[in-house]
């Protein structure tokens, strides 16, 4: 079993900067990969950035060049930069882990960006 804690979400206004946290239970050299996905209002659940064992990192079309996905090994945490934040940004952000034969997720962290 797999325990995420994510933290670091709240208001900001557009143009501003948020730093996600998601502590997991375990070593994460354990994980095929680790990533932050978000959900909008209405919308479905999407891929935001993913690191996987290898250090390799994945971004959503969307967030490229704003949002920096990286990692802390001797903290089991994975952390989501994200800058110049938009209010379509706004979405409740989960963190998730993917071990070869299963996956885990986090409860989410609100991110609402808004003037």
């Amino acid at each position: 079993q797999v325990q995420l804690v994510e933290s670091g979400g709240g208001s900001v206004q557009p143009g501003g900067s948020l730093r996600l946290s998601c502590a997991a239970s375990g070593s994460i050299f354990s994980f095929d990969a680790m990533g932050w996905y978000r959900q909008g209002p209405g919308k479905q659940r999407v891929m935001v950035a993913e690191i996987t064992r290898g250090g390799g990192t994945n971004y959503a079309d969307s967030v490229k060049g704003r949002f920096t996905i990286s990692r802390d090994n001797a903290k089991n945490t994975v952390y989501l930069q994200m800058n110049s934040l938009k209010p379509e940004d706004t979405a409740l952000y989960y963190c998730n882990v993917r071990r070869p034969l299963d996956y885990y997720w986090g409860r989410g962290t609100q991110v609402t960006v808004s003037s």
